[in-house]
């Protein structure tokens, strides 16, 4: 079972290098992350978030969509000061890997998603439904999905959808808004 322990043991994006990634997979990490742009409207929304979320990640240094998603996180919480990301290494806490399996799967990135309290809110992984729509679109007659647009935007637009929810979510629980009187 996922606790909010797991989170708590978990490293943050530096740490999580020094400890389990090389120099050149950091720097893949970094080259996505300093690529990664946020609109004006989503930094107004990322904003308005006041609940804290602790982000637990599931991720391998040396996995490229973990390398191209996982940092996308971190623009958020660079937004958002409730957001509070740790990574696990997949390879390093096997239960953790077998708990979060996806299709009956090994995958990464896996985001758990807790309250400040810590319950479990939502999980989310591995890919988002554009990369899903990218990855599929050869397999499909032409004009099935939505036209293709900037994969990195897309993206950003998918996981932010993920974690605004959790936001209302949290926002709009009845035990947290007694907790904080609103």
């Amino acid at each position: 079972m996922i606790a909010h322990t797991d989170f708590q043991s978990g490293l943050p994006y530096a740490d999580f290098f020094t400890a389990h990634g090389s120099p050149g997979e950091r720097a893949n990490w970094d080259k996505y992350r300093a690529a990664i742009e946020l609109t004006a409207e989503q930094k107004k929304l990322l904003g308005t978030f006041v609940r804290r979320i602790d982000v637990l990640v599931l991720a391998g240094t040396w996995c490229g969509d973990c390398a191209f998603h996982c940092p996308i996180l971190e623009r958020f919480a660079e937004v958002a000061p409730p957001i509070h990301i740790r990574y696990v290494d997949r390879d390093v806490r096997a239960d953790l890997q077998k708990e979060l399996q996806i299709n009956g799967g090994n995958r990464v990135p896996v985001a758990v998603f807790f309250s400040e309290d810590g319950h479990e809110v939502a999980r989310f992984g591995e890919r988002t439904l554009s990369e899903y729509r990218r990855m599929v679109r050869s397999l499909l007659p032409e004009g099935t999905l939505p036209p293709a647009g900037d994969r990195a935007a897309l993206a950003v637009a998918d996981w932010l959808d993920v974690v605004e929810r959790v936001q209302w979510m949290l926002r709009l629980s009845p035990r947290l808004r007694k907790l904080h009187g609103d």
